[in-house]
């Protein structure tokens, strides 16, 4: 692939932008419902129809980060509202949280390139996260991208706020909880936000490997935004990259281990449990024992 490398200067980062080698808008559509029909858009579809994400008359907000995997949940949303199914609205919106400009332009390039209309909003969470959360600033600034999303959805009358995590960062969630955390608690492919009333969260991309999301970018030739926070540039490694290399570790002595720990998820056994919470009450095996 012919590339542009410019180090972007105080970020830490490198930005390589292909030049010549990005596929034709169509050709990047077309592959979605055909060369990757089995791995991406079959399980999208999955994910939509088992989990009822989407009913009719909804007006979904689609998050873009600029992201390998939101580039791709926003093009499998105009795929299915072209083809299968436009009875709901779409807006898709791209909050700045104080990107360097080059990493912004990149953003909106590859946003006008694929044809994804956002309106972009800014924040400002990075200099905020680096100010009131310099040793931990990646859990601060997840929770104010979010509760930012929210109030942009409820601001152009969205009922959902559709964002990309998926397969892979189910399982990791769910072993991250159960490592660091003590508890067994997977990422849920849909939930009601508390704080905005009306407004509900959506994954459509839960069922989607992320392998498959990068071999989908790397065929279309685009180069993705990855994080650009200055302050997260600084930390080496993270608890869920442990995570991930764990599970790949794992996957040497464990045929399909990250498949039995999604499926773990849906599989609770009620009665070989100690203890589980349930609308913020705590209960344990002897409540039910002399039953």
């Amino acid at each position: 692939m012919a590339e542009n490398q410019n180090k972007l200067a105080g970020s830490g980062c490198e930005v390589l932008v292909p030049t010549e080698d990005r596929k034709p808008l169509h050709e990047i559509e077309r592959s979605i419902i055909k060369r990757y029909r089995k791995h991406i858009w079959s399980k999208f579809i999955k994910a939509i129809k088992e989990y009822e994400l989407i009913q009719s008359g909804d007006r979904i907000a689609v998050a873009i980060s600029g992201g390998k995997d939101s580039l791709l949940m926003a093009k499998l949303f105009q795929e299915l509202h072209r083809h299968g199914n436009g009875n709901f609205e779409l807006e898709f919106i791209a909050m700045d949280p104080g990107y360097h400009p080059d990493i912004k332009q990149l953003l909106i390039d590859n946003c006008k390139y694929l044809n994804i209309p956002i309106h972009i909003f800014e924040s400002g969470i990075f200099e905020i996260t680096s100010r009131i959360a310099e040793d931990y600033p990646c859990y601060m600034c997840a929770r104010m991208r979010r509760g930012a999303l929210y109030g942009k959805a409820q601001q152009l009358g969205c009922n959902k706020l559709a964002l990309g995590h998926h397969f892979n960062d189910v399982i990791e969630t769910t072993l991250l909880n159960l490592l660091c955390s003590g508890n067994f608690k997977t990422m849920l492919p849909k939930l009601k936000s508390q704080n905005y009333e009306g407004i509900e969260l959506i994954r459509p991309l839960y069922l989607i490997e992320e392998e498959y999301i990068k071999r989908f970018i790397q065929y279309s030739g685009i180069w993705p935004l990855n994080c650009a926070c200055m302050v997260a540039a600084k930390k080496i490694g993270s608890k869920r990259e442990e995570i991930k290399e764990l599970i790949e570790k794992l996957k040497e002595s464990f045929i399909n281990v990250d498949l039995s720990i999604f499926r773990a998820a849906q599989n609770v056994n009620m009665d070989s449990i100690l203890g589980w919470e349930k609308d913020g009450k705590k209960y344990s095996f002897l409540d039910f024992y002399h039953e």
